[in-house]
């Protein structure tokens, strides 16, 4: 046992995963361009005391599409457009400029890291990194916690889609019952995850390439989208300064309406890390995973910007009660025809499936980064690398089990689901705190520095961090603070519901870093079957 990283030799919980030097398939020339040095791919797995076991057969476009499908515009924009209109009004939209600026600079602060330190279960491995194993430990179990209500809530997106579509997506009553809505959505859900449980448990080339195709469409659909809307305008663009009349009557006054509908795009810009996440699987990822991160970002926010604006100025009603109600699918329908529109919705269903895809993908490469550091409970089983498939197994079935265990909740209450799934976003914004506010601190420090020759910030580095650490906690606040439109919208009011991001978020946190502290620290440890086999030298200060 090592609490500061070591190695656990414990050899009957120590698997040996298979030597990439077994298997032509899998040795360091695989998948690479002939002008690449393998050896430089594996170096900070060296140094962060791992040894290399996953296959890396990923490009440049696989790792983008890794982190633009778990941002998804599509799903995002289609299921939250309601949420924004109604709090805010069409002048809403001007919290998407506002949230992406905030998360650029988060992305920046990751592109250091992952060139750097492009390993699986980014966010765990760079917070253990910057602030020690207890840090780690907490932002893993953070993330792993979010990922997987994420999964389930990514899942129910289907019934806000595929009922609109056709009736005949409607295998529970009518839709109608007071439950028929909830319980459909499960079904729907139990089978996107059954199916994103298989094609990850076959191993992350054929989820690349699900991934990729279904990323290609969503991007064709997204720019066939904002030119289809664009020749439908039939207003100026002052409709964005439109509140109508929303926050009136609160303390804040428009302030506060603003502040409650921007969650609708903070709910959307995050995930971009997963491109790093894919590190140990991707080709010369120390390059490629900082461009990821930034195209992933930058491209969905360009998109997401121009189809929430056109979709403002295109939709014949701009105070139609349905706007509220049904959001970007009632504008498509009404907009573009019934034709068009299912068309566009069946893009959606596939920008759903490919979301649901990689966030399964990166909350197994989490859960196995943390396992393989014997963080997890049967670390031995979650840390095994498939010698067949060259991936982590068990972490595909054990998240797609709890995933559906939590679909189930929505049947009969929907109002605490959403409650849970608002949570675990805020869980998201509070793990990369854990990475950005480390940093800042070694910055000041003066113990950061980005690796020589790959991403780094320069001069703007201290500023791009602070700006990080400011926003992070800020918007952290926002997304927790205990309004009723967001943690008690339909009666009746309850308390707990309220404050839940606080309460539930405590108990996670405190009880999670207690258990870490009292339990799982005197087991922290690289397993012997996963360790280097050459113990890294410490970075210089």
């Amino acid at each position: 046992m090592n609490p500061s990283g070591g190695t656990y030799d414990d050899s009957s919980d120590a698997p040996h995963g298979p030597s990439r030097d077994a298997d032509p398939d899998t040795g360091p020339n695989a998948a690479r361009d002939s002008s690449h040095d393998a050896s430089h791919d594996d170096d900070s797995l060296a140094e962060l005391g791992y040894r290399p076991e996953l296959k890396r057969t990923l490009g440049n476009f696989h790792t983008f599409a890794a982190g633009i499908s778990y941002i998804s515009i599509l799903t995002g924009t289609f299921q939250l457009f309601y949420f924004g209109v109604s709090h805010g009004g069409p002048a809403y939209w001007w919290s998407w400029p506002i949230v992406f600026c905030g998360q650029l600079t988060v992305a920046l602060c990751f592109c250091e890291l992952a060139a750097r330190y492009p390993v699986a279960g980014s966010v765990y491995n760079w917070a253990k990194k910057l602030g020690g194993p207890h840090v780690g430990w907490l932002g893993g179990w953070m993330m792993m916690t979010a990922t997987m209500v994420s999964l389930a809530a990514v899942a129910l997106a289907y019934q806000v889609t595929l009922p609109q579509i056709s009736g005949w997506f409607q295998f529970v009553g009518d839709g109608a019952g007071k439950t028929d809505a909830a319980a459909n959505a499960v079904l729907l859900g139990t089978v996107l995850i059954a199916f994103t449980t298989v094609v990850n448990a076959f191993g992350v080339k054929l989820m690349a390439q699900i991934n990729s195709a279904g990323v290609a469409i969503e991007l064709v659909a997204a720019v066939a989208l904002i030119v289809l809307l664009a020749a439908h305008i039939t207003r100026g663009p002052a409709a964005v300064t439109e509140t109508n009349g929303l926050g009136g009557g609160g303390s804040l006054g428009y302030l506060g309406a603003f502040l409650t509908a921007a969650l609708a795009s903070a709910y959307v810009m995050y995930g971009f890390d997963t491109a790093s996440s894919l590190g140990e699987e991707s080709v010369d990822p120390g390059r490629n995973a900082p461009r990821a991160i930034l195209r992933a970002l930058i491209a969905s926010f360009l998109i997401g910007g121009l189809i929430l604006l056109f979709a403002l100025l295109a939709v014949p009603d701009l105070h139609a009660r349905e706007l509220s109600v049904d959001g970007l699918q009632y504008v498509v329908l009404s907009t573009l025809g019934s034709t068009v529109g299912q068309i566009v919705l069946w893009c959606v269903v596939i920008a759903i499936t490919v979301c649901a895809l990689a966030v399964h993908t990166a909350g197994i490469r989490l859960a196995f980064a943390m396992a393989r550091d014997t963080n997890l409970p049967a670390a031995s089983l979650l840390a095994r690398v498939s010698p067949r498939f060259q991936t982590p197994v068990l972490p595909a079935v054990v998240i797609g089990i709890i995933a559906v265990a939590i679909l189930v909740i929505n049947v009969n209450q929907p109002q605490i689901f959403s409650v849970i799934t608002s949570i675990a976003i805020i869980m998201i914004y509070l793990a990369y705190l854990l990475v950005t506010l480390p940093m800042l601190v070694q910055r000041l420090r003066g113990r950061w520095e980005p690796v020589r020759g790959k991403f780094s910030l320069g001069r703007f580095g201290l500023p791009v961090n602070v700006l990080a650490v400011l926003w992070g906690g800020a918007m952290s606040l926002n997304l927790a603070w205990p309004r009723a439109a967001v943690y008690n919208a339909t009666g009746p009011q309850h308390w707990y519901l309220r404050w839940g991001a606080f309460l539930f978020i405590g108990v996670v946190g405190i009880g999670g870093f207690a258990y870490y502290w009292f339990v799982q620290r005197v087991r922290t440890g690289v397993l012997a079957g996963h360790a280097a086999e050459t113990p890294a030298e410490p970075p210089a200060p």
